[in-house]
């Protein structure tokens, strides 16, 4: 499994009732172990996750469900995410 950085910026779309479904599908991804963290900006922009996928098509699957996707209310991108240690 590959990682994946999903980067969910809000729209003026925005509507504060997705977050409870947006926190629901996170769950049920971290109940599959599909998902390694999730977390907001303080900023009030957005936020970002980081869910483990064959490749970067089957991460664009998995986060195309997103409510705040699916609902217009953020927009999403998914990156392949290599991280390195730095010592």
């Amino acid at each position: 499994m590959n990682k994946y950085l999903v980067l969910a910026m809000r729209t003026p779309r925005f509507d504060a009732a997705v977050i409870e479904p947006h926190r629901e599908f996170l769950r049920s991804l971290q109940d599959r172990g599909q998902l390694q963290e999730s977390g907001r900006f303080t900023d009030g922009t957005g936020g970002a996750y980081i869910v483990y996928a064959d490749n970067l098509d089957a991460a664009r699957e998995i986060v195309l469900a997103d409510p705040v996707h699916t609902t217009g209310a953020s927009e999403l991108t998914v990156h392949e995410w290599e991280v390195t240690a730095v010592h």
